[in-house]
């Protein structure tokens, strides 16, 4: 697909009262083969001795200007040829069959090189995120709903860095004029659905746990205590341990759940920065933290242990590359933990125990040496880490796409996963043509089902 083609297609698109957007006829029509139901191994098929797909769906072109400008007009005076992605951040069933509630990251952003410094870029600044409700339709992944992310007064909170110092300076597309820092900002991932309506969603900048009501106002944004984020447009709460200062810039929360009784784990993507860069790109152990929106506080912090790069990734040897991108709760104390680079992931069994609570202990004291984040083998070193079962290897699942950030567990047997295309953007100065227009990597956002061979 042409980012920059003349033959764009039109959004189509309804206002109706309570839904900020419907985007039912914005999408490519849905193929003329039909794939099976979603936990179907095929009529009269024998159940399969092995994971494998059973449904593919593929987010059509909208263009990113217009989704955006009618959820809140103005926001965005160029797109730059961008369409709609990056929805792919969560994925949370809806209620209905084939629908689910996604998120989108901070909008469409990359990096380019410039007298051998990285500069972090922000294509349409005025991009704001979004809460997105989609279905899978046939072979299409339709827009049913956007809610637009908003501070108290209304005003969109965009996906820009809070904190000069402490997140990535942001630059123009062409890395070549600085943008403004915003406290609004917020690069959210994950993403759960209250009983009242509201919705749970996490960021990487805080790292946060934001608070929104049913129509996208955030209403309270918690943070680790000390960040110290002044002029935001709406509630920040120092609720979280302060550890979490050092979460790896742009890798803060990514995995959110939520447990039948109401409380939320937390998934760090990726082990922190201590003492020191050098050591969190090197561990194999992150953290995962429960919250009581009740308390509305931290009331237990899990230790867990990634498996080798090799093992998730056969072929990678870079241990940074390892991530927690979702988490999913499949009863009172147990979770799904995706572990994954961006071209494979495995689905993990972990149960909460409580005799693996490290909340309060030594390891949230940032001074700690050696830090939890320098042992080889915690758990020779006395420190409880959640023990896990391995439940699928998607990376050798034929039919998956790269960068799953999405988990959704549709039956005991049935997953969907969402992808995350990163609006279609690539690094380097080649992002972008000679008029700034995007060159797109032709990376689609899809739904995938998989069926698993066992019962989670």
């Amino acid at each position: 697909m042409s980012s920059h083609a003349a033959d764009r297609r039109r959004v189509n698109r309804s206002l109706a009262a309570g839904l900020p957007l419907a985007l039912l006829a914005a999408v490519t029509a849905a193929g003329p083969a039909a794939a099976a139901p979603a936990g179907s191994d095929g009529p009269g098929a024998a159940p399969a001795r092995s994971a494998h797909v059973t449904r593919t769906a593929t987010l059509g072109d909208i263009p990113l200007g217009a989704f955006s400008n009618a959820l809140l007009p103005g926001t965005v005076a160029d797109d730059r040829g961008v369409d709609l992605g990056g929805i792919g951040s969560d994925l949370y069933p809806a209620g209905r069959e084939g629908e689910f509630w996604t998120v989108t990251d901070r909008g469409p952003n990359g990096q380019i090189k410039v007298g051998g410094t990285k500069r972090r870029t922000f294509p349409v600044p005025g991009f704001d995120p979004a809460i997105v409700r989609i279905r899978v339709s046939g072979e299409t992944v339709r827009v049913l709903e956007a809610i637009p992310l908003t501070t108290s007064s209304g005003k969109p909170v965009t996906g820009l860095p809070d904190q000069a110092g402490r997140d990535e300076a942001p630059y123009s597309y062409d890395a070549s004029t600085p943008l403004s820092y915003d406290p609004d900002g917020l690069d959210t991932e994950g993403i759960v659905r209250a009983a009242d309506g509201t919705f749970w969603l996490v960021d990487e900048y805080g790292p946060s746990l934001v608070h929104v009501s049913a129509h996208g106002k955030v209403l309270t944004r918690y943070v680790p205590k000390g960040l110290g984020l002044t002029g935001a447009g709406y509630p920040v709460v120092e609720a979280l341990p302060s550890v979490l200062l050092h979460r790896k810039i742009n890798r803060g929360f990514e995995g959110l759940a939520q447990l039948p009784g109401g409380d939320l784990v937390m998934a760090l993507q990726s082990p922190l920065s201590l003492p020191d860069a050098d050591a969190g790109n090197t561990s194999r152990t992150t953290r995962l933290l429960r919250f009581s929106p009740r308390e509305r506080a931290v009331t237990a912090e899990y230790a867990y242990r990634f498996d080798p790069v090799g093992v998730v990734d056969p072929g990678e040897d870079d241990t940074s590359e390892l991530k927690i991108s979702s988490v999913v709760a499949v009863g009172r104390d147990r979770l799904l933990v995706e572990e994954r680079t961006d071209k494979a992931a495995r689905l993990q069994l972990v149960r909460l125990e409580r005799s693996a609570d490290i909340l309060g202990d030594r390891w949230d004291d940032a001074t700690a040496s050696p830090s939890l984040e320098q042992f080889d083998d915690p758990a020779a070193a006395g420190v409880p880490v959640l023990a896990k079962r391995l439940v699928v290897d998607l990376g050798a699942v034929k039919g998956v796409p790269g960068k799953i950030e999405g988990v959704a567990l549709v039956d005991d047997r049935t997953l969907a996963l969402i992808n995350d295309n990163d609006f279609g953007m690539t690094d380097g100065p080649g992002a972008f043509d000679a008029r700034g227009r995007l060159v797109d990597s032709g990376v689609e956002t899809t739904v995938t089902y998989v069926r698993l061979p066992h019962r989670v």
